[in-house]
């Protein structure tokens, strides 16, 4: 299948990826960990995830019933890089939920009509009733780092929505929401890795699109917004949770920890929750460029 964009992420790792990064991919196995700064050597064992994964599947169980029972809403936003594992990560916590009940919202591009409204009102439709939880794969983080990326809004609008969105999530919170904010990091190398094992793999060629492949060339532009972003929209009420997702098994058990963790719910077995791993998750001083 051949795709707009086929072959341009191995061109990029032939021609413009940095030095250290396509030597750390030839080098590696597919078990390595490429970050040097990363905690963990390799990646966790199945058997030690899997075993891990399926306990705490049991314990989402139980925090969606408790959530449908006592009217509760809950909003889980996931935003990171492209191949972070946000997908993979919204996709494994809803598992064994009731789906009807644990939605995801993924938006495409605004609609000429949404680019007349108000920047947040094509995320509040799809916000939680009573009795559900909501995960927004990307969000109107967007506007904080993709859009001012590649030009797709000015500066003007891009300060204007820094200067609304802590106000407009503390209304959120305010009115009984429970908002968690997901920052998943990824490493260079790894990020490259995995994009160039979609391209290469017809089932997952539907991954990728062309701003996917623009953005290879434009790390540290991302890296200088993420960094802004994190910086300008963390709060007390409405901080961000920072997850290292070099290791997509560890960042998807981390991920449920948190969630689970936070909420005090019937049956709770905190001994098979386990700790929360603070090296690879934590607030936004954890985020690595």
């Amino acid at each position: 299948m051949d795709l707009p964009f086929d072959g341009a992420i191995s061109a990029f790792f032939e021609n413009d990826a940095p030095e250290d990064v396509r030597q750390a991919i030839r080098r590696s196995d597919k078990d390595d960990i490429l970050s040097p700064s990363y905690p963990h050597d390799e990646r966790l064992s199945r058997k030690t995830y899997e075993r891990d994964y399926d306990r705490l599947q049991i314990e989402m169980v139980k925090l969606q019933s408790w959530v449908r029972a006592q009217g509760q809403r809950v909003v889980l936003v996931f935003e990171g890089r492209d191949a972070a594992g946000k997908g993979g990560t919204i996709r494994r916590m809803r598992d064994n939920l009731n789906q009807r009940a644990a939605r995801v919202v993924a938006l495409s591009k605004p609609t000429e009509k949404e680019r007349g409204e108000w920047y947040f009102q094509r995320y509040i439709k799809h916000l939680p009733t009573e009795g559900e939880m909501v995960f927004y794969d990307r969000s109107w983080y967007n506007r904080g780092v993709v859009e001012p990326v590649f030009g797709f809004c000015t500066h003007e609008q891009r300060e204007h929505f820094f200067e609304q969105v802590t106000p407009f999530e503390q209304m959120l919170v305010e009115d009984g929401i429970h908002l968690f904010k997901f920052w998943l990091n990824v490493g260079r190398a790894e990020q490259l890795r995995r994009m160039l094992s979609r391209e290469s793999d017809p089932l997952k060629q539907w991954k990728l699109s062309k701003i996917d492949v623009m953005g290879l060339s434009k790390w540290g532009e991302y890296s200088a917004a993420i960094q802004d972003t994190l910086a300008r929209s963390h709060s007390p009420e409405t901080p961000w949770t920072v997850i290292r997702s070099d290791d997509k098994r560890r960042a998807r058990l981390a991920a449920m920890r948190y969630v689970l963790h936070a909420f005090d719910y019937p049956q709770k077995d905190t001994k098979t929750l386990g700790e929360i791993d603070p090296t690879i998750c934590g607030g936004p001083d954890l985020w690595d460029a």
